[in-house]
């Protein structure tokens, strides 16, 4: 199969929109990665997407509409809760998990009588599901298990002659994937932390639990982002945290060079200078949680194109947005250490 990279023109987009309609796979630029669609009413076209992406059909797919009014082709019981968090973050990095309806394969919830939703802000997401006519089955676009891609280039590297086209609307601006929350239980749960903050959601709704359990049920899983390893670089990375992260990441960073291993790392601006005074390839993440999200996957995936061995990163805390930065290193460590 060839695949196009094409500038997000309004001509391209509506040459996208006729390939989703056909059953074709577009990968196109959401407010947080790029996303791989599908028609997401039509269950071979969502088929092809785990086979692209070698995923597992175990993992959920999400359904992204064009606005607020859509829900009802896709979801059922929208709840006075479901409209209240619509107001306040859709269009936006916001998953809400609904029962679905039966016009939604089996395929694209992995089995399960419930369904994941958003609207995403990314100008050019909505004039493409617009153009298509249709709810867009979409994860992430790149190979499952690996890092995620905020940019076309990022697609290309992973899935260049598995999809049909690639639509580029450059970096995207969050860089992290959307919160899912569970608004089907008492009281809503964030399922994968992301691009809309607890915080957020605390303001305008109260309490929300986070989940914590490592034990995954069988068969589909409730949110796609739950597998322990995922987001991974092909580096093996190193997480530190605590209070001596910075001591430690150092004594290990030397313990690796000692070995003959070359060694890259994540780190905010203001480590950096130290790290970059250790023989450490540094890849700068910015000076605040907001440019760390949007830099993360782009970092690891540039210390891989450098041939890097080990990649050492520590952790930013679970403020804000550090709590989504937090669960996506964790889930790519090869090893996590804190004192």
């Amino acid at each position: 199969m060839t695949t196009l990279i094409l500038p997000a023109t309004p001509d391209n987009i509506i040459l996208a929109a006729e390939t989703l309609k056909k059953g074709g796979l577009v990968a196109f630029p959401t407010e947080t990665v790029y996303g791989l669609g599908a028609d997401a009413l039509d269950a071979k076209a969502a088929g092809r997407i785990f086979e692209a992406k070698q995923r597992p059909a175990t993992d959920p797919l999400i359904v992204h509409l064009g606005g607020v009014e859509q829900v009802q082709q896709v979801a059922c019981q929208i709840s006075p809760l479901a409209i209240k968090l619509a107001e306040a973050f859709w269009p936006g990095p916001l998953t809400l998990i609904f029962p679905k309806q039966p016009a939604i394969p089996e395929v694209v919830t992995a089995g399960l009588d419930t369904v994941a939703v958003r609207v995403p802000s990314h100008p050019v997401a909505l004039a493409l599901i617009s153009a298509a006519g249709t709810p867009v089955a979409a994860p992430s676009a790149n190979r499952f298990g690996r890092t995620s891609p905020t940019t076309a280039q990022h697609v290309w590297h992973d899935l260049q002659g598995q999809i049909d086209i690639i639509l580029d609307g450059g970096p995207t601006p969050v860089g992290v994937e959307s919160t899912v929350l569970d608004i089907c239980v008492t009281p809503p749960c964030i399922l994968r932390p992301g691009g809309v903050t607890r915080e957020q959601l605390e303001a305008v709704i109260g309490p929300v639990s986070i989940l914590t359990s490592d034990v995954l049920p069988e068969g589909g899983l409730p949110s796609p982002g739950l597998l322990s390893k995922h987001y991974a670089p092909r580096a093996e990375l190193v997480l530190f945290g605590g209070t001596k992260a910075m001591k430690n990441l150092l004594a290990h960073l030397k313990a690796e060079q000692s070995v003959g291993k070359k060694v890259g790392a994540l780190a905010v601006d203001t480590d950096a200078d130290l790290l970059e005074k250790n023989d450490v390839l540094v890849y700068r993440l910015g000076t605040d949680v907001e440019s760390v999200a949007r830099n993360i996957y782009a970092g690891m995936r540039w210390l891989d194109w450098q041939g890097v061995d080990v990649i050492v990163c520590r952790d930013l805390g679970e403020s804000g947005l550090g709590l989504a930065i937090r669960d996506r290193l964790r889930r790519a460590a090869s090893k996590i250490i804190i004192t």
